[in-house]
């Protein structure tokens, strides 16, 4: 089947076509027709499958049918957890409702509200927020809910890791009982199942799940090597890979900015992104990593989640995730579509329980990519920080060696 197709409006899939999109997914494929149906959808499926056009596509058609409400009330919410993912909805609702009188604004903590609340004031259809500022606005008047047509569960899983479970079922209170819900995860598990099953009604269930939870597109290796020297093997691998994008995950936000400092020290340019940072600090990370401007991008696991960053060569998991399942994906950002990809682990001894993990929820053993002694010894001895550190242990020899001058009485 074409989307070409569907029954939908002629624009949609002019705007389909001008993003090159012929034929729908699996997931695209299962959902856009129960979503034009009004039907309420419980979807899973891993990312990198195009589930985000996968609602956007029949969304933009039901509120086609629907008509426009008062001014004031917004008839479709979309709620993501991080900053990242709402903007990526936003821009797959602009594009593919070219030419369609359908308002879409995304709205998120860490910027200024009064531009928010002017183009609510002004009359919005789609809103796609993080939880905290969608909750902000409504509690001071300016986001209407009690005609709300479509909500939209999106990264559900994900959303319940970061703590959302409490403002998901407080929004339940402000909208109505009769409406749309989709409910999107990438993985589904007990509580996953409780939550979504108190939320949707008598939903079409649809489930992606290869046997292999990761793309076959995708070449995994593991590196056995001691936490002190990754920075070692990291520089190695950015020199060794000059035009390559490469994403680098770390565990926590510290790490990732002295990971970005050792960079720093062996010239290569680096940048990092994680909750501590600024909406524009994030935004032109992201901007630069995209475009190709920033070749490495340090991160934590905020980043991990249905962030579509193109063209990622390789994929760093310079520590082992704490969750098994965020190895999957960290990886899910490179090999996507019909791109090749490679996904390299950094595995202290410290870390053998977290590979364990990892390969008991892939089903296999990751490839274990051995090192000679040799090539082991010329990584870290031929640093250009190994070198710094031998120079700077020389100078303080030198300061110690010096004759110290007696103190005239």
């Amino acid at each position: 089947m074409k989307f070409e197709d569907y029954r939908i409006s002629e624009i949609i899939k002019a705007n389909i076509a001008e993003m090159g999109f012929k034929r729908p997914t699996d997931i695209q494929y299962k959902s856009i027709p129960p979503i034009l149906k009004r039907e309420d959808v419980l979807a899973i499926a891993q990312t990198g499958t195009g589930k985000t056009a996968a609602f956007v596509i029949p969304v933009l058609q039901n509120l086609l049918k629907m008509g426009k409400p008062s001014s004031e009330h917004v008839q479709c919410v979309v709620m993501a957890p991080t900053h990242e993912l709402a903007q990526q909805i936003t821009a797959v609702f602009h594009n593919f409702s070219k030419g369609l009188r359908i308002k879409t604004l995304c709205i998120h903590g860490g910027t200024n509200q009064d531009d928010q609340i002017r183009s609510l004031q002004q009359g919005i259809d789609v809103v796609v927020a993080t939880p905290g500022r969608l909750f902000d606005l409504r509690s001071q008047g300016y986001l209407k809910l009690d005609q709300l047509k479509i909500l939209i569960l999106d990264e559900a899983d994900h959303m319940l890791d970061l703590g959302f479970i409490k403002d998901i079922k407080d929004l339940l209170r402000f909208i109505p009982k009769k409406r749309q819900t989709l409910f999107f995860s990438a993985t589904i598990n007990p509580k996953i199942k409780k939550l979504a099953y108190s939320i949707v009604k008598n939903p079409i269930r649809i489930q992606i799940s290869p046997k292999d939870p990761v793309s076959k597109n995708v070449v995994h290796s593991i590196i056995h090597i001691e936490m002190d020297h990754k920075r070692f093997f990291l520089e190695r691998i950015v020199n060794d890979y000059p035009t390559s994008k490469i994403l680098c995950f770390v565990r926590t936000k510290v790490r990732a900015e002295r990971v970005k400092k050792a960079m720093a020290r062996v010239d290569i340019v680096a940048e990092t992104i994680h909750s501590d940072k600024t909406d524009q600090e994030r935004s032109s990370t992201m901007d630069a990593f995209k475009s190709g401007s920033l070749k490495l991008l340090i991160a934590t696991d905020i980043s991990a989640r249905g962030i579509d960053i193109p063209g990622v060569d390789i994929v760093v998991n310079y520590d082992l995730p704490e969750i098994a399942e965020n190895y999957v994906h960290r990886v899910g950002r490179t090999g996507r579509g019909k791109l090749k990809g490679s996904a390299i682990a950094f595995c202290s001894p410290e870390e053998e329980t977290l590979k364990e993990d990892i390969e008991l929820f892939l089903g296999k053993e990751l490839t274990v990519q051995e090192i000679d002694h040799n090539t082991y010894s010329e990584t870290v001895d031929f640093s250009l920080d190994a070198t710094n550190d031998w120079k700077s242990l020389l100078e303080n020899e030198e300061e110690f060696m010096k004759p110290k001058r007696k103190k005239r009485k």
